[in-house]
């Protein structure tokens, strides 16, 4: 049976993503299914305890100037090796939230690190888009309605 058979929704190759447990704005994210796991703009990265349990504070900058960064304090969930899209690997920490794309919610697992030099402060990868989504590289913002979809392309 096709992905479309299955009623995936289609997703272009960025789209506008909302973090509803951190954040009330949209943010512009990279789809990347070379990306096993989603990245997310992190800085000021600290760990602390709060009540007997591992939590992590960070700055989340949803970039563009578009307002100040959020201070966010999550669950840590681990902390892993990730391996860059140049090769290089690095741990860092991984948490998980809920995601939103389109009218689609559920909770994804996205490593913090500082994606400044990048140009989408999110990167979605595979993992959370596996089951859900069918990724249209040629086309953008599919999740959005026509009218954002003009402003957003110019």
């Amino acid at each position: 049976m096709s992905a479309t058979a299955r009623g995936l929704a289609a997703v272009g190759w960025r789209e506008l993503v909302l973090l509803p447990e951190l954040c009330g704005t949209r943010i512009p994210a990279k789809i990347d299914t070379g990306a096993r796991t989603s990245s997310l703009h992190a800085t000021g990265i600290e760990r602390f305890e709060k009540e007997g349990k591992r939590w992590v504070r960070f700055l989340l900058d949803v970039g563009e100037g578009r307002s100040e960064p959020v201070i966010c304090e999550v669950p840590r969930a681990d902390r892993r090796k990730i391996t860059s899209s140049n090769g290089e690997s690095q741990e860092r920490l991984v948490i998980k939230t809920a995601l939103t794309i389109g009218t689609q919610s559920f909770r994804a697992e996205f490593s913090l690190a500082d994606r400044s030099d990048m140009k989408f402060p999110i990167l979605i990868g595979r993992t959370a888009l596996r089951s859900r989504f069918l990724v249209d590289s040629g086309r953008s913002y599919l999740q959005s309605d026509a009218e954002e979809r003009r402003r957003l392309l110019g």
